[in-house]
């Protein structure tokens, strides 16, 4: 096998211009694509510097349910401000706890795909 990375993570949103709104302006995501398509936008965002993006996959893109995605996993270098941050925009969090392998949280974006934020244990 010779795969190098994943190209990009679907979720799937019922409204792409708010969902742009969470990933752009609450999570600091950068937008790497935004056009259209003859199915509809294609809207990819991502972390600053990130190899994989999200594309926000709006309604007859793929025939995905929005709010299905779960277990995407973002790792930051402090998930207790970044809870904080979420909290503060309205976005229900739970956790932070500690676990073996580092400091964990989970949250929602607005159409319910499932999100964890992690600060990584050093050497796990």
């Amino acid at each position: 096998m010779n795969i190098t990375h994943a190209s990009f993570v679907t979720l799937p949103v019922a409204d792409q211009d708010r969902a742009l709104r969470f990933y752009r302006d609450v999570l600091g995501f950068e937008v790497t694509a935004d056009r259209e398509m003859p199915q509809g936008r294609w809207l990819q965002v991502a972390p600053r510097g990130a190899q994989t993006v999200f594309t926000l996959s709006g309604p007859g893109m793929g025939g995905f349910e929005a709010g299905s995605a779960r277990g995407i996993m973002l790792v930051t270098t402090d998930v207790d401000a970044d809870c904080a941050r979420l909290t503060a925009a309205g976005t229900p969090v739970q956790g932070p706890e500690e676990l073996p392998w580092g400091r964990m949280a989970s949250f929602a974006d607005p159409d319910g795909n499932g999100l964890m934020l992690l600060t990584e244990k050093e050497g796990f």
